[in-house]
């Protein structure tokens, strides 16, 4: 009782293999009153997936395809410490936490109409890193990396703050923001890198407080 006679079961597989894909992948005959709305129901939310799934695909895929051009953006590494951001750019030969970096304390320069890549780190207590004429902000926090990115659009000077309690002097935490057009950031740059191979100590361990960047 409840066996297939070797006979059925060799005839059941003949008649599937004659059967072509969507044949064999159709539901069984509908032998009742309300089984076709099963079936609707069924055919409703497999296409839906089916849908959402390539629209997902073709988000995913579009915007990677958009955006390819953007791989030169200006790297920045931020450590916040009571009660001080650094900020670090790789120097010339393009490596994070080298002899030839430029450091900057409480002052952060950037170029306009370009990418700007930010990785964030915290020394002691939880900060967070606020650009408010950029309504952008990051969390600073200890042993774990955070990262954000914008394009400036605007030269000026703007205001630095840190959108966290982190202490007594958190009042302190304070830092300048100059957005330059890319040619006049270019200018600073290599003033700037100048300047770091003159005055950079390789003795001094405060110095290389940067990280290899994380892609």
């Amino acid at each position: 009782m409840g066996i297939i006679s070797p006979v059925l079961a060799a005839a059941t597989v003949v008649n599937s293999k004659q059967m072509g894909l969507i044949e064999r992948m159709a539901p069984p005959e509908d032998i009742s009153v309300n089984g076709n709305l099963i079936d609707w129901l069924f055919a409703y939310t497999t296409g839906m997936n089916i849908f959402f799934f390539v629209l997902v695909c073709i988000g995913l895929f579009g915007f990677s395809w958009f955006y390819r051009a953007e791989d030169n953006p200006v790297q920045v590494e931020v450590l916040a410490q009571q009660w001080a951001w650094h900020f670090r750019y790789a120097g010339n030969d393009g490596i994070f936490n080298t002899e030839d970096d430029i450091v900057q304390l409480n002052d952060l320069r950037l170029p306009t109409d370009r990418k700007v890549v930010i990785q964030v780190l915290s020394k002691d207590v939880i900060h967070s890193l606020y650009f408010p004429n950029a309504r952008r902000k990051v969390d600073a926090i200890p042993g774990r990396l955070t990262r954000m990115w914008w394009e400036p659009t605007k030269a000026g000077t703007w205001d630095i703050a840190c959108a966290e309690m982190c202490g007594t002097y958190h009042y302190r935490m304070k830092a300048s923001l100059t957005t330059y057009s890319q040619e006049d950031f270019a200018v600073w740059l290599a003033e700037a890198q100048e300047k770091a191979l003159q005055e950079n100590d390789p003795e001094n361990p405060e110095l290389f407080w940067g990280w290899k960047w994380q892609y």
